[in-house]
């Protein structure tokens, strides 16, 4: 830089030794003449002397030479540029795509915020330019919203003479939109390319799978005159993340037989979709395919296989996995004890978390889930006392399971003491998952005030938010607010579920409302196109009993489009017996025994009943298939 300075100040200097004046067609002349620096410093210098380098055009023509030629260097040609008075645009892209052709890309963006800090504006040929130095997404995306503002047409602002420079200019542009958010902008740009290359498609591909259109990326795939090993993967990879299992090992299949090579990346998709399928032999085949093309060793193939081998319940094949491998890593660890979890194997998990050279919140959370899903919730609540201890802080699918651990052991005051300190001091906002399990646990627990403050509190609630209020709420003997809270879920336009009928139906049966309860189950069929199930028809069967409607209940259970089960026979019985109807209970004494002939409590009433009738002989028989059925009667049930 210091010897460009120098050759510039004695260019000037020459001024002083000539003072011949220049116009176009010598520049033009002399220029071609050129073969040495000399030379390029006295046209310099004959120029800044007769004041022909304020023609923005003639600088532009010596600029430009300066960059092509290979007598000038880029700082040389820069400072010219710098001696410049009013370059035009020419110029400017000339200086940019200089310092581009050098990866110079910071320079290239710096001289950009200068040109538009100038009198002149950016033209079409510019953004190209601009947009190929942009190095991160960000800072494309906001030279394509300048150009957007600007009016430029897409065909202006990305064609360049150069195929290769007008290819890369549109991935660039491309790659400042593929990100969850700006999926409808990357398809218009994408859209927009006249020339779709297998890296934006591939990209395009990746973009689609990752916010859940699989049938895009597919059309994209399916549209592609020419699909690399990137293409392929990026598809399978797309269809596994979005549950398509089958579908993604069909189209594994397709791109071995095509003869596209294989590496890991795709490997550890097809063994990912095999877990989650349970697919054991085409799992086992896959993994064996890896290590027979050698690509077995990258950690992140190797968690798959661990992780794939544990959903097969086959730890032996994950241990050798673990055991052997160079180049273990945290989750390497985590995905052992996981399938050891899994399996029921609770003391090598155990055994293997003490072991781990590094523990992080997976790893805790692991260990808490594993016995609570073994329904050790003690130990559970054992190991969220370590990690405290540890000062390892807890995720949401942590605290998750810890709340509902504390549900189980009806542990309320450390429940409530988890939600005071991780939950509100922290000011963590509570999604619908985690409010939905503190409401169950305050519910369960008793303490309805703070489950209806959590409820009251939550920004976002799902269905199975308003079904632990409705249903605790019912539990508690609170009917009233029950069924209030449900018409509060209807006018919030959330709809019901199955569950949510369950607590309904269970308020009214509590309080004996009958035409509600009547309105409520013709609504989950005809309103909802929700199928009643047997706990509905129970709950009716129940209600219309408890009533004395015993006829209605009879033909309730007679008309059922599915089998009544023993609870069901069991609450009209119930009702026979409280009303007096012998003749029912009879009937219905006599279907249960034959449904569940080992079942005491059934023989015993049907031969009370009997006994009230004076049916002895009936009584006598019933005493006897109980005798040679081997059916005990239970203490504290007696023969009338």
């Amino acid at each position: 830089m210091k010897l460009a300075s120098c050759r510039i100040s004695t260019a000037i200097q020459s001024t002083l030794a000539s003072r011949t004046s220049i116009n176009l067609s010598i520049l033009e002349t002399y220029l071609q003449k050129c073969q040495s620096l000399r030379q390029v410093n006295q046209i310099l210098s004959q120029m800044i002397f007769t004041g022909f380098i304020k023609d923005a055009y003639a600088a532009s023509r010596l600029h430009k030479y300066s960059i092509d030629s290979s007598l000038v260097s880029l700082d040389y040609s820069r400072q010219i540029f710098d001696r410049l008075t009013n370059p035009n645009a020419f110029t400017w892209n000339n200086m940019m795509r200089a310092y581009l052709d050098q990866s110079f890309h910071q320079d290239v963006i710096i001289l950009f915020k200068r040109m538009q800090s100038s009198c002149l504006s950016p033209d079409g040929f510019t953004y190209p330019l601009v947009i190929q130095a942009c190095d991160r997404p960000s800072a494309g995306k906001q030279i394509h919203g300048h150009v957007v503002r600007k009016g430029f047409p897409s065909d202006v602002y990305v064609l360049d003479e150069s195929p290769v420079v007008d290819s890369v200019s549109w991935n660039r542009l491309l790659a400042s939109y593929i990100q969850p958010g700006a999926v409808k902008k990357a398809k218009f740009v994408f859209d927009s390319m006249p020339e779709r290359n297998v890296i934006a498609s591939n990209s395009m591909i990746r973009l689609f799978g990752s916010c859940g259109l699989v049938t895009e990326a597919c059309q994209v795939f399916d549209e592609m005159s020419e699909k690399d090993m990137v293409s392929w993967s990026a598809l399978i990879s797309s269809l596994e993340q979005n549950g398509m299992y089958l579908d993604a090992l069909h189209m594994f299949k397709q791109m071995v037989n095509s003869g596209s090579s294989i590496d890991e990346i795709v490997i550890v998709s097809v063994v990912s979709a095999c877990a989650n399928l349970v697919a054991v032999d085409k799992g086992t085949s896959i993994h064996g395919l890896a290590l027979k093309i050698g690509i077995d060793s990258y950690v992140n193939l190797q968690n798959a296989s661990i992780h794939m081998y544990a959903a097969f319940h086959n730890m032996g094949a994950a241990e050798r996995i673990f055991s052997t491998s160079h180049h273990l890593d945290v989750i390497s660890w985590n995905s052992m004890i996981s399938g050891y979890m899994k399996c029921g194997v609770i003391d090598s998990a155990v055994a293997l978390f003490h072991s781990m050279p590094e523990k992080d919140v997976v790893s805790w959370s692991a260990m808490i889930s594993g016995h609570s899903q073994h329904c050790h919730y003690s130990e559970a609540l054992a190991f969220f006392q370590e990690m405290q201890q540890a000062n390892i802080r807890p995720d949401e699918t942590t605290l998750v399971t810890v709340i509902s651990a504390c549900t189980h052991l009806e542990a309320f005051h450390q429940g409530q003491s988890i939600h005071d300190f991780y939950i509100r001091r922290s000011g963590l906002r509570i999604n619908f998952i985690l409010g939905t399990t503190l409401i169950d646990m305050y519910m369960k627990c008793g303490s309805i005030e703070n489950a209806l403050n959590v409820f009251y509190g939550m920004e976002e609630k799902g269905v199975s938010t308003w079904n632990a209020v409705i249903l605790g709420l019912g539990s508690y003997g609170l009917a009233d607010r029950s069924l209030e809270m449900f018409l509060e879920m209807k006018r919030h336009g959330v709809p019901p579920n199955e569950i949510t009928f369950i607590g309904v139906l269970s308020s009214c049966r509590h309080i004996g409302l009958v035409n509600e309860a009547r309105y409520h189950f013709q609504t989950m069929d005809n309103e909802h196109k929700i199928q009643p199930n047997v706990k509905h028809y129970g709950c009716m069967v129940d209600l219309l009993g408890r009533a004395g409607l015993l006829k209605e209940a009879e033909e309730l259970i007679l008309g059922m489009p599915i089998a009544p089960d023993e609870a069901t026979w069991g609450a009209l019985l119930s009702a026979c017996e409280k009303y007096g109807d012998s003749e029912m209970g009879e009937r219905v004494g006599r279907k249960l025994i034959e449904l569940h002939p080992d079942h005491d409590g059934f023989h015993v009433e049907l031969s009370n009943m009997c006994a009230s009738k004076g049916q002895w002989n009936d009584v006598l028989k019933i005493r006897q298939k109980m005798t040679e059925g081997a059916v005990v009667k239970t203490a504290g049930s007696s023969f009338g």
